[in-house]
């Protein structure tokens, strides 16, 4: 018989290449509405009433039409606003070439951007995943099998600080030191050890009592979800100083103060210290998920083939995109666009709490910044944050005491002028007088 005859090959070249008919789902475009999510999700959030459906820049649309100021960008994650010439070009190039190859292969999109990494940072390897907590999950791993392979099995323990947040796997909740995330899965990795964040005595204290089996100490260079506290030098510096005397690394997770947030490519880079491993993800991608951990060469040596791995980590996909936002971000006229916005943003939320003093704080590096509610109005975030979206733009909290703004780092005038006027509107309706 002549295989061409055969119903299997028949059904093979029906099912070849292009040659697929698409039949148009029911699924594809039924009406979607804020309820259907209520009905159909694992209830793992609370998203708000409207449901964007476009956007450009630091503005986004709803299905309604209505126009909102993001001063959001996805938890800090779409750095050059939504639909970027340069990433949505890049995604077209690349999805018109490899989507995916699997890590058995390498990838040109790979390569290309862990030598960006390299040639501007302090780190010699590059290992890419999917998101921040899986950039985390390696740095621990890493920095754990490094020192069981140069010290011993003892030197195990890893410091971290409360409030802090680094992920949601169950290791780097455990790290990140708030009970919320961490309790009620069972018995959390042992072997951390939290002190309080910015202080110095509590972080010599610790070591001076059993440095010998600390491996790592993972910090932010500044608390995001945590409360938008800014590392004080001296704490940072005593952690490297630290480290260095009694061999451990220092793990700065630099998941959403890297990629130009603070006015630095990296937020190390502003305070005086160079990690042994530091953590990327959110903006490096503006929006595409990829995650990335860097350090030396010599430490990267404690993991060999096999060790360590991930499906989708190198994605040509993601790493094409993230090449393009990495380098528009990497650039003086970004950076220091950063650094000017700063200003703007400070100097327009003084002015709010100069008409009706609201904020007991604002603090905060680059286009990441804190407004700290007054005594009479705390644990009213949350509230804050629901009236912005009413007024027309998107905010974050910090805790319930902090209301959180990290819009794109290209956001205009226009945007930041507007957007704070919603913002005022949406704080005297939040927090009636």
């Amino acid at each position: 018989m002549n295989p061409s005859d055969l119903p299997s090959t028949a059904a093979v070249a029906r099912t070849s290449g292009s040659r697929i008919a698409i039949a148009s789902s029911p699924e594809a475009t039924m009406p979607v509405t804020r309820a259907l999510f209520d009905e159909i999700m694992v209830p793992c959030y609370a998203p708000a009433a409207f449901i964007p459906v476009r956007g450009e820049g630091a503005r986004i649309w709803d299905q309604e039409g209505r126009m909102y100021i993001d001063f959001a960008a996805g938890v800090a994650v779409s750095s050059l606003g939504h639909c970027h010439p340069a990433a949505v070009r890049a995604l077209d190039e690349q999805g018109h070439k490899l989507w995916h190859v699997s890590n058995w292969f390498t990838n040109e999109p790979a390569l290309r951007l862990a030598q960006r990494l390299i040639d501007h940072t302090f780190a010699e390897r590059v290992f890419f995943g999917n998101s921040g907590a899986e950039a985390n999950e390696a740095a621990l791993k890493l920095a754990r099998r490094y020192a069981h392979d140069r010290h011993g099995a003892h030197k195990v323990r890893v410091i971290s600080t409360t409030n802090s947040f680094h992920g949601r796997t169950l290791m780097t909740v455990t790290a990140g030191g708030q009970p919320k995330y961490s309790s009620g899965f069972g018995p959390n990795p042992a072997g951390f050890t939290h002190i309080r964040y910015n202080d110095v005595a509590a972080l010599e204290a610790v070591f001076a009592e059993g440095g010998d089996d600390i491996c790592a100490v993972l910090l932010e260079p500044m608390q995001g979800e945590g409360g938008m506290t800014p590392g004080t030098p001296e704490f940072l510096q005593a952690a490297r100083r630290l480290c260095t005397q009694h061999g451990a690394l220092l793990i700065l997770d630099e998941i959403q103060s890297g990629m130009g947030r603070t006015g630095a490519l990296f937020s190390y880079m502003q305070k005086g210290i160079v990690p042994d491993i530091l953590t990327s993800a959110k903006g490096l991608g503006g929006g595409f998920p990829i995650g990335a951990m860097l350090t030396t060469t010599e430490i990267a040596s404690a993991f060999s083939v096999g060790v360590h791995g991930t499906t989708f980590g190198g994605n040509p996909l993601a790493c094409h995109v993230a090449g393009a936002v990495f380098d528009v971000i990497n650039t003086t006229e970004v950076l220091d666009g950063v650094k000017a916005r700063h200003a703007l943003f400070m100097e327009g939320l003084r002015a709010i709490n100069q008409r009706r003093p609201v904020f007991a704080d604002l603090r905060g590096e680059g286009v990441w910044l804190g407004c700290e509610l007054a005594e009479a109005w705390r644990g009213k975030a949350g509230a804050v944050m629901q009236a912005a979206g009413n007024a027309g733009v998107l905010v974050l909290m910090a805790g319930p005491d902090v209301v959180r703004l990290a819009p794109p780092l290209t956001i205009s005038l226009d945007e930041i002028l507007e957007g704070l006027a919603r913002l005022e509107r949406a704080i005297d309706a939040a927090l009636p007088h």
